[in-house]
């Protein structure tokens, strides 16, 4: 039984997600939570996971830790997405089977799912066509990943468990334009825009795939109720349900900022994946829903990214 003193490890506990989980777990009353920085621990190296494991004896482990970026940082560099994810997740999970770990959550991504699948995407659409060539590499990884939740659940009747979240945003967010992904791009381009006199803003693409956007504070959430709950099955979807063109996302981002200048769309770039919109009444069932907006939740990491623009300057500007 996973209770208040419960160990439990988050890899990745840094990170946008992570970070959201742990504040969400705190928030909640569990006081035994463990993270270790990369620098410390090198997820990579299967003899350095397995030594920590020994050590720490984790009840629980939350896999929230990847190697991630965008179109451009997966087109770029595809050997180091494929390779690193799948050595985080192969060490992380083999260690927490070989240790009996309670609980495993396993946290991936919508990409995981065909190109063109009929939308919304549902979780049993898995496997059947040809992946996004844009960010296959991440994909196969996390797609190991969940395979390899469900055959421990399925040969040992293990707890692991795993959930793929549509796009997340939020807090702590990645705003370098060189590996973020598409809404905290578009937030640090119309803030940079609007102190340069706003100045016209280039957007990749047409503007019209359409996109579902979760704030990270809901996808805590949803990992919490997996933590407090045996759910029935091996893979869940997690988002909103609902979706937008690029262009609404970008103008939604523009009055949010107060941006006034132009957005100028450069359709030379790849759109990428025309539509992805997850069918999430699986969670709905069994009682999870989101719970914050999209307006509000970029009003939330815009007042986060004003906040914190000293600290991330490295990164930012």
């Amino acid at each position: 039984m996973i209770d208040k003193n419960s160990k439990i490890y988050i890899a990745g506990h840094k990170g946008m997600v992570g970070s959201a989980i742990w504040r969400t777990l705190t928030k909640k009353g569990y006081n035994n939570l463990i993270g270790v920085s990369s620098k410390e621990l090198d997820l990579r190296e299967q003899e350095q996971v397995r030594n920590f494991f020994l050590k720490v004896k984790p009840d629980v482990v939350i896999d929230a830790a990847a190697k991630v970026g965008g179109i451009l940082a997966n087109n770029d560099f595809p050997y180091q997405f494929l390779m690193e994810n799948m050595q985080i997740k192969n060490n992380l999970i083999s260690e927490a089977h070989n240790l009996d770990v309670n609980k495993f959550i396993f946290l991936g991504s919508s990409c995981i799912y065909p190109k063109l699948a009929i939308q919304p995407l549902k979780e049993e659409y898995l496997l059947t066509g040809s992946l996004e060539s844009t960010n296959e590499w991440y994909a196969v990884a996390k797609i190991t990943g969940v395979k390899l939740c469900q055959a421990i659940r399925k040969q040992f009747k293990k707890d692991f468990v795993s959930l793929m979240p549509t796009n997340l945003y939020g807090t702590h967010d990645n705003f370098d334009l060189n590996s973020s992904h598409v809404l905290p791009a578009m937030i640090r381009k119309f803030h940079e825009a609007k102190e340069n006199d706003n100045a016209s803003v280039i957007l990749w693409g047409s503007g019209k795939p359409m996109r579902e956007f979760l704030f990270v504070d809901d996808m805590a959430e949803a990992v919490v109720f997996a933590l407090e709950n045996q759910l029935p099955g091996y893979l869940y979807n997690v988002g909103t349900g609902e979706d937008l063109t690029i262009k609404e996302l970008a103008t939604t981002i523009q009055k949010i900022v107060g941006h006034t200048g132009n957005i100028i769309w450069d359709e030379s770039k790849p759109d990428g994946t025309p539509r992805k919109l997850m069918d999430v009444s699986k969670m709905h069932h069994i009682g999870w829903k989101h719970q914050v907006n999209l307006e509000q939740g970029i009003q939330n990491t815009y007042k986060w990214f004003m906040e914190n623009i000293e600290n991330l300057k490295e990164k930012v500007y």
